[in-house]
């Protein structure tokens, strides 16, 4: 079981351990953060905070039962009731249905708290892994598009209202 916490300032230490932990696997399937991203990461700690005060974007971590930091799932550019999901998951808790759980917890959170009617993510096809994480959470394939030079997937799901 997998919990999923909204972002908080305490978190920047974990988060950017994870992210140097992980970094060369997420950078097999999505592209690298950057140098740069870890260099200034406090200072995007806190403009993420402060978008997510402002209600543009809603960013959480995920843990398990421990409070170990397994995974992000977050929901950025929220306009019009609708938002754009991504996440990232450890290598070590990758193929556990870790990705799968965090992901509908989400989409419950979206539908629920912060009353979004939709949702969108993408997919690159050679990305098995994140497509099936999207099937399995009733998203819909909506057409094809390039990501990060990377032929992709577009992904739709509507939400209910609570």
């Amino acid at each position: 079981m997998v919990r999923l916490e909204r972002l908080r300032a305490d978190h920047a230490e974990a988060v950017l351990a994870f992210e140097r932990e992980n970094r060369e696997y997420f950078a097999r399937s999505v592209s690298d953060r950057g140098d740069a991203f870890f260099a200034g990461f406090f200072d995007l700690h806190r403009e993420r905070l402060a978008e997510q005060d402002a209600g543009v974007c809603h960013f959480h971590v995920v843990t398990d039962e421990q409070g170990r930091l397994l995974g992000r799932v977050n929901l950025v550019d929220v306009t019009d009731g609708g938002a754009e999901l991504g996440y990232r998951i450890a290598e070590r808790a990758a193929g556990r249905g870790v990705a799968t759980e965090a992901v509908a917890e989400v989409c419950r959170l979206a539908g629920t708290a912060y009353a979004l009617t939709s949702l969108g993510a993408v997919a690159a096809l050679d990305n098995t892994g994140s497509r099936r994480v999207l099937e399995r959470n009733a998203f819909t394939s909506v057409g094809h598009e390039i990501l990060v030079g990377r032929p992709a997937l577009r992904y739709r799901r509507a939400l209910q209202a609570p």
